[in-house]
């Protein structure tokens, strides 16, 4: 995984995006490509046009490569300290201020202690790398302003098959075990069970087990999103899962490329997922995001007959 540095110049800034998402009203971000090197990943479809990836020659939709700004906490200390709104700050939203090449600059623990030392801010952390545990003690000072939450995308016994697509997180059998402990220690909790890849994280009985895992850590809120269709997701993580032997599973998530299918796919997840959380758990709970555009008319039609739960994205 190559390193490359670039200076942002943002530190904490406002994400209506996100807002709408009903995940922060703040967003800080410390690169602008992660190192966890996750194929499914639409953060290069999103920035794809920033002058980083010119300059530096550097094809955004790639996942062999990372992009850091070292600065990033000075940057984010400087607006916690000065911004008169304050509100719910999401870290990170584009990459993850936990993966390798964060955590040499120890960026997550330093944006953390800089935001949550000034009043009037809470934190959602959102990471795929247990090593967040070493920050843990930081959390344990402010258990009331922190939202923990882990980027779950599988099952246990499914762990392995997915480091093929998440080659640089933790697996997910430690993400799980982490947020138990995290809940353990009173820690406010959330899931983000995104994306659920279709034959390999969306069996019905997969679904009912990550609930499980969110009712048994009190998550406060359980977000879930279908695997996204911009860019290159789809062609890279069906190669990653044909290069690592799993070819059955890459026919199946191959399978969904076309819209229809991906429609379809989206509607019986959503389906599935609101059987789960109304069977297991409280169903005002669940946020499960969805962009219109992407489906197909039948499709919305049947969805809004029962859309508890479903955030409707975009500008439909």
């Amino acid at each position: 995984m190559e390193e490359y540095r670039w200076r942002l110049r943002n530190g904490i800034t406002r994400t209506r995006g996100f807002e709408k998402k009903r995940l922060a009203q703040f967003a800080v971000n410390c690169g602008l490509k992660c190192g966890h090197g996750c194929t499914y990943c639409s953060t290069g479809a999103v920035l794809r046009r920033h002058k980083a990836f010119k300059e530096l020659k550097l094809n955004p939709f790639e996942n062999s490569y990372a992009i850091v700004d070292p600065n990033t906490p000075v940057r984010v200390a400087h607006d916690a300290a000065r911004k008169r709104e304050r509100g719910l700050v999401e870290l990170c939203t584009l990459v993850d201020a936990w993966s390798p090449e964060a955590q040499k600059y120890d960026l997550g623990r330093r944006c953390l202690e800089a935001i949550l030392s000034e009043p009037g801010w809470t934190v959602r952390i959102l990471t795929k790398n247990v090593a967040i545990a070493k920050d843990f003690d930081v959390i344990e000072q402010h258990k009331s302003r922190v939202l923990f939450g882990m980027s779950i995308t599988a099952t246990p016994n499914k762990s392995y098959i997915m480091s093929a697509v998440e080659p640089y997180a933790s697996l997910n059998s430690d993400r799980i075990a982490l947020l138990h402990e995290a809940h353990r220690r009173g820690f406010r909790t959330y899931v983000m069970f995104c994306p659920l890849l279709p034959g390999i994280s969306d069996w019905s009985f997969m679904i009912d087990e990550l609930v499980r895992i969110a009712t048994e850590c009190e998550a406060e809120e359980v977000f879930v999103e279908p695997v996204n269709l911009r860019g290159r997701a789809l062609t890279l993580t069906c190669r990653a899962l044909w290069n690592n032997g799993y070819a059955d599973d890459a026919t199946v998530v191959a399978s969904i490329r076309n819209k229809e299918a991906w429609s379809l796919y989206a509607r019986e997840l959503i389906v599935k997922v609101q059987e789960s959380v109304r069977k297991q758990y409280d169903i005002s709970r669940l946020r499960f995001l969805l962009y219109p555009s992407r489906l197909e008319q039948e499709h919305i039609a049947r969805i809004k007959e029962d859309d508890a739960g479903v955030i409707w994205l975009g500008k439909e």
